[in-house]
């Protein structure tokens, strides 16, 4: 596979929740926590199931910082 996006993720799926149309999958990225909501079909698509190794791919175009 082949994709342009850098920053990937590889790490351990924790926890999938499915709501009515999105899961949220929870990647454990060596002790880090990485929240992904994706479609309850792609859950299902990529057959992801707790225990089994994904990689979180990130690619943003805008990064926002915040302060009170």
């Amino acid at each position: 596979m082949k994709i342009s996006a850098r920053n990937i993720l590889k790490g351990k799926v924790v926890d999938i929740v499915k709501g009515t149309t999105t899961a949220h999958v929870r990647i454990d990225v060596n002790g880090t926590i990485v929240t992904a909501s994706i479609t309850n079909e792609s859950v299902d698509d990529l057959g992801l199931v707790k225990g089994m190794t994904a990689s979180a791919v990130i690619k943003a175009s805008d990064v926002m910082v915040a302060v009170e």
